[in-house]
């Protein structure tokens, strides 16, 4: 993956990439950061195209939290799952969400069980989507930073990048 983002010829392609990778519910900041970065692209670029992709998602369950319950209660019953059941990953959230409440889930969000899951967890769970808005943000910005200076750092250090 980091050989095809490095052939894309025009930079602004990249970031574009970038942005659309940080946009998808799977991909956190953990990977989109570092992988801008192993691109070549600026660090600072890197970590707001990072923070904004995966707050785009954080925002659109903050402002679709009902209909995304309606549709996640009539996915499982149409699995055959009981209602209200949970995956590991949510069942993981929710133990973070009731033991340490929403500051401590969206902080720990990206290293547990990425910041769209324990987003869409804290919403179901009767946090306001202003609440798990604000708080995923915050985090968001954390990682970015902590991921783009690591990265930078790290990648310096082992003679990856150019600095």
């Amino acid at each position: 993956m980091v050989e095809w983002g490095s052939q894309i010829d025009a930079a602004g392609w990249q970031y574009v990439v970038l942005f659309v990778l940080a946009a998808l519910p799977w991909l956190d900041v953990f990977l989109v950061v570092p992988l801008g970065i192993a691109w070549g692209l600026a660090p600072i670029g890197v970590g707001i195209i990072g923070f904004i992709g995966n707050l785009l998602t954080v925002i659109l369950l903050c402002i679709f939290s009902r209909q995304f319950a309606a549709w996640r209660e009539r996915r499982r019953v149409a699995k055959g799952k009981e209602r209200g059941s949970l995956s590991k990953r949510e069942e993981r959230a929710k133990k973070l969400w009731e033991r340490y409440g929403l500051p401590a889930l969206a902080l720990l969000a990206p290293v547990a069980v990425g910041t769209d899951i324990a987003a869409a967890i804290a919403l179901v769970l009767g946090s306001t989507p202003k609440r798990v808005f604000g708080w995923m943000a915050v985090s968001l910005a954390v990682w970015s930073t902590v991921m783009a200076v690591g990265a930078v750092y790290g990648f310096g250090y082992m003679n990856w990048i150019r600095s």
